[in-house]
């Protein structure tokens, strides 16, 4: 059985527990190799950061961005962030709040062609 980081996995439970509306409607999509039988997982812990979804047999990372990625605090750190996680041989794909409840074909349409770049 693998080891677990308690704080960390508290963590993990409570940010998918408290996930924002748009968060439980992209998951509903993405779980249980839904879409084109990739595996995601949500709030995964990657160095210091959490994502909100990761494929990593695909090396890809979805973000659902909300009101709170607006200030110029947030955009750099988001920056940083990305940057960091690129540097790990991820890609970051970040889909608005909005995209996903209005559009939520259209942003699953946006992952599975950003999987099938990576795939060439």
């Amino acid at each position: 059985m693998r080891s677990v980081d308690l704080p960390t996995h508290a963590r993990a439970q409570r940010l998918r527990r408290d996930a924002p509306t748009a968060e439980k409607i992209i998951w509903r999509h993405l779980r249980n190799r839904s879409l084109a039988g990739h595996k995601f997982i949500r709030q995964s812990p990657i160095g210091p950061y959490f994502v909100d979804f990761v494929c990593r047999e695909r090396k890809l990372i979805v973000e659902v961005d909300g009101a709170t990625h607006s200030t110029a605090s947030e955009v750099a750190h988001d920056l940083l962030r990305t940057k960091y996680l690129q540097q790990n041989g991820y890609r970051v794909l970040r889909v608005s709040n909005a995209a996903v409840r209005e559009s939520i074909e259209g942003v699953l349409e946006l992952i599975l062609a950003a999987m099938e770049e990576q795939e060439g």
